[in-house]
This record gives C-alpha cells, sequence and structure tokens, in this order.
C-alpha cells in the first residue's frame, strides 16, 4: 500500500441520513473530529457524535434557506491543501484552516424528484450545488483526501473504518475518486436532461452526454467468445417472471419484438414470432389464441427458438398452444394465472411482462470512431395518407392489410417486401441487397410454405427502382401494393400495374431498416 493516509478528520453533509450510525460509531471509536451541518448534524449528535458545526468553523451561518452551507474557503481550504506543500500550509496555518481527510456526500435528489413529478421550482431546489462540489474539490485532493460520494459508497468506507482503523492507500483513495466524478458526472447529466426538455426533436443536440448507472452483466454478447452487458433498467420496461437470465442475442430479439408491437398495442388482439430481430410470423384476430395459430402458421419452422410477444394478456387457451412450441422469450402485457403455470412448465423459457413504458425517442448506436443519433421513426401510416396512382384501386378491407404490412416492413431489415392478407404475414424477404431478391424470397418462402398469394397485399420499404417487382408479384397473385414511391421509374411500375390490373398506393414515406 503505497502513501497511507489517517483519517483525523471527516466532514459529513448527506440528504439521506439512512446507513450512517455503524460510520459514526466507527469514527467515534477512531476519534476522528467531525464537522457538519443543518440535518446531517442532528442526525450524528442524536447517534453520540460530537460536532463541530461549518458555522462554527467559518464563521459564517447558513444563508438563503439552506442554498449556501459549505460554500466557503476555510471548507475547501481544508479539502483541498495538499499536504507536502509549505505554501499550502503556511496559508492553512496563518488563516486557521483545519485540514479535513474524509469528506461524506449524498446528493440531493434530483432524479427522484424529477420522476416524482413535482413541479419545476421543486425541482430547480433539488439541484445540489455544495455536495457537487464538496465531492469534485476532494476527489480533485484524493492524494491526502478520502471521498465518499454518495450513500452507495458506505460499505466501503465501513470495510475501512473497522478493517482498517480508517487507514488509506492511495490506490484506494484514487478508487474513490473515480466513483466519485462519475457520480458528480452522472448528476450533472440528468440535470442537463432536464433541462433540455423532451428529447423528440434531437436537432438542438450539439453534445452527446450518455450516463447510466443501472448494468447487468450478461453471459456473454453476441458470441460466447464476447463480454456483454446491458446498460439501463430493464425491470422497469419488462418485468421477468420466470425463467433463465436474458442474453445478449434474446435482448436484441426482445428489442425488435417490443418495437414491432408498439404499432399494434390499440389493436385487436395480435401476436408476433420473432427470430434474428425480424418477425417470421404475425397476425391479428378476434381472439389471442387465433392470432398465435395464424402466426405461426406464417413461418412454423423458424418459430422455432423464437421470441413471442402479444398486445393482450395471455389466457389459458394461448399459453395451451404456445407451451407445444419450444420458445426462448414470451412477452406480453399480463399473464393469467392458469396460463402463467402452464409456461412455467419449461424452466428455462423466460416470461417477461410488458411495463407502461414509453420507448426513448431517439435511438443511439456506435458507428466508427463515434455514434449515430436519430428520432425513432415513430411514423405510422394510415388510409389518410394514402395516395392512389393507378387506374385500379383496393377496397377497405385491402387497404387494411397493406397498412398490416407497411407496419411489419417497417420493423424489417431492409431491403424488404411484405406480404399480407386477413391481417396476417404470408411470407417476408428479409435484408435483401436488391429489392427482386427480396421479393424473390418472399414468393419462394410462401409456396415452400404452402401459402397461397392470390389476392395478397404487398408492401416494400422503399421505392421500387425498376418495374420488375411488381411484375413479378403480378405472377404470384398479388394484387394490391403499397410503396413509398420517389422513383424516377414510379410512372414504369404505375404502367405495369395497369396492364395488369394492380392496384398501388404511395405513403411518400420511407421506412429503411439497417
Amino acid at each position: 500500500m503505497s502513501q497511507p493516509r489517517k483519517l483525523r478528520s471527516a466532514l459529513i453533509s448527506v440528504f439521506n441520513k439512512d446507513g450512517l450510525d455503524p460510520i459514526i460509531q466507527e469514527l467515534i471509536r477512531l476519534g476522528v473530529t467531525i464537522y457538519s451541518t443543518g440535518g446531517t448534524q442532528k442526525t450524528i449528535e442524536e447517534l453520540g457524535g460530537t460536532v463541530i458545526p461549518v458555522e462554527t468553523l467559518t464563521d459564517y451561518p447558513s444563508i438563503l434557506g439552506g442554498r449556501v452551507k459549505t460554500l466557503h474557503p476555510k471548507v475547501f481550504g481544508g479539502i483541498l491543501s495538499r499536504r507536502g506543500d509549505e505554501g499550502d500550509h503556511k496559508q492553512m496555518t496563518e488563516y486557521a484552516i483545519p485540514e479535513i481527510d474524509l469528506v461524506v456526500v449524498d446528493l440531493y435528489p434530483f432524479e427522484e424528484t424529477v420522476a416524482s413529478g413535482a413541479s419545476a421550482d421543486a425541482i430547480i431546489e433539488k439541484i445540489d450545488i455544495g455536495g457537487i462540489a464538496l465531492i469534485r474539490g476532494a476527489a480533485k485532493n484524493h492524494k491526502d483526501v478520502v471521498i465518499v460520494p454518495s450513500m452507495d459508497d458506505y460499505g466501503r468506507l465501513l470495510d475501512i473504518l473497522q478493517n482498517q482503523d480508517g487507514e488509506t492507500s492511495l490506490e484506494e483513495r484514487r478508487e474513490l475518486a473515480s466513483r466519485a466524478f462519475r457520480t458528480s458526472s452522472h448528476y450533472d447529466t440528468m440535470i442537463q436532461q432536464y433541462m433540455l426538455g423532451t428529447t423528440e426533436n434531437i436537432s438542438p443536440l450539439d453534445t452527446l452526454n450518455l450516463s447510466v448507472t443501472e448494468v447487468k452483466s450478461l453471459r456473454y454478447g453476441e458470441n460466447p467468445h464476447q463480454a456483454g452487458r446491458f446498460f439501463g433498467d430493464l425491470d422497469g420496461i419488462l418485468k421477468q417472471l420466470h425463467g433463465k437470465a436474458l442474453s445478449y442475442n434474446n435482448l436484441l430479439d426482445v428489442d425488435a419484438a417490443v418495437s414491432l408491437m408498439e404499432e399494434f398495442k390499440n389493436d385487436a388482439p395480435t401476436f408476433a414470432i420473432m427470430k434474428h430481430n425480424n418477425a417470421c410470423g404475425l397476425a391479428t384476430r378476434e381472439t389471442l389464441s387465433e392470432a398465435y395459430a395464424r402466426a405461426l402458421e406464417g413461418d412454423p419452422v423458424s418459430a422455432f427458438g423464437g421470441v413471442l410477444i402479444a398486445n393482450r394478456p395471455i389466457d389459458l387457451a394461448t399459453a395451451d398452444q404456445i407451451h407445444t412450441l419450444f420458445c426462448e422469450v414470451v412477452i406480453a402485457p399480463s399473464f393469467d394465472s392458469d396460463a402463467l403455470a402452464v409456461l412455467k412448465g419449461k424452466k428455462n423459457r423466460i416470461l417477461l411482462e410488458r411495463q407502461d413504458v414509453s420507448l426513448p425517442t431517439a435511438t443511439v448506436r456506435t458507428a466508427l470512431n463515434g455514434f449515430l443519433v436519430q428520432e425513432r421513426d415513430n411514423k405510422i401510416e394510415h388510409s389518410s395518407d394514402l395516395t392512389c396512382v393507378t387506374e385500379a384501386n383496393s377496397d377497405e378491407k385491402e387497404i387494411a392489410d397493406m397498412l398490416f404490412a407497411m407496419k411489419l416492413a417497417k420493423h424489417t431489415k431492409s431491403n424488404t417486401i411484405v406480404f399480407a392478407k386477413d391481417g396476417q404475414l404470408l411470407a417476408s424477404g428479409t435484408g435483401q441487397t436488391s429489392r427482386v431478391d427480396a421479393l424473390k424470397q418472399a414468393v419462394e418462402k410462401a409456396a415452400g410454405l404452402g401459402l397461397s398469394l392470390e389476392g395478397s397485399s404487398m408492401a416494400s420499404d422503399a421505392f421500387f427502382p425498376f418495374p420488375d417487382c411488381v411484375s413479378l408479384a403480378a405472377e404470384a397473385g398479388i394484387k394490391n401494393v403499397i410503396q413509398p414511391g420517389g422513383s424516377i421509374n414510379d410512372n414504369k411500375s404505375i404502367d405495369v400495374c395497369n396492364a395488369l390490373g394492380l392496384a398501388m398506393y404511395t405513403t411518400g414515406t420511407r421506412h429503411f431498416r439497417h
């Protein structure tokens, strides 16, 4: 242990007083001089400790309703003085400033106050100024000072007091200083996000500040040789009711599933089956059990080992069907008790209850040596957004199928083509390097599963660069086409539709997904 330091004095200023008792008893045992103020001082004295009030040290009272208490040279001089510096020592003696060896802080609960729905004035009052300054000052001078930046670190301090009699090494002080700057950085980031307000419009952002303290270690990353972690409040959006821990790949599929089902959360009972971030089954029906059966019909082979999600509570009839399939994850707003009992029959099957929490309004991903940030694609097409560009038009039911297919195309890897009929996914071509290849893949898949495309609707996530797609679609039995439009060859595709009797509608909105 290098450069050991013994604690002789401490400044304690905490919002939450829980957990102080054993620390105070150890400080008393070690004969440490304690400085404090306000409610913290009162708590320490009630615990049997002797306190020198900060007001006595500074000869200045707490002012402005408690906004200014510790912001004083006699406090920060004691924290920031360099113990081996002759000049510092001379000034400390001249101005009668005592050295402070330990600083214990627990900041005002800013995040909790925002989350409580408090008024703007109440939130502003919970922006800690003195506490942040104490943390940063002590952390800067960690060569000589121990900083405990939050009650989360009380356990580490107690260990130092009980097992090391208050003696610390430079390495230990540096570790706590690192935690201190993490605490202050996170606190400031949360304030900045509040001040920025809604993130629905990301154009004002000129700095990307990310600070997430909740972390889950995963078994591994995308592959067993890669380490993986999840940062975020996963329990806040998905409550796990049963099963093994979620893997990295599970989380990617779960994210895709939750995002897709957002499109259908207010629709009739809808069920989706995901595999490698794409839907291999999707259907809307009058009952959830029927929706599941039709979704599974879309691709029963790919459904093996998939992630399942519903927009309605899982009932017993649906659970009985699901139980016959090997699947990794089942997600729903809730599970009926008898349905839950059935699905728990497989010990590793992960059951997740979707909480009523909104998804982030922006997406972030790494790219090269930086990050790409964009608004989430929240555009949902409605019949009023459609423009018929052909001589033939579609009836109400067919328009509903086109909108259904476009919702799915929006959440499928580009290039994609989606075929749907009667509120059911029939087949899709996913992640192809050309649009015509995506179409051919979808046609081949439907044929392989014995699903007729006659009279069905086709959605494309982007415009058709050439008319070959609509020609092949017509040969397969497609009757209705929905696409963004905007190609210089739009008229060629429209002409083919008119010649073959297809109805085509444009939306004006592209839905690339990479």
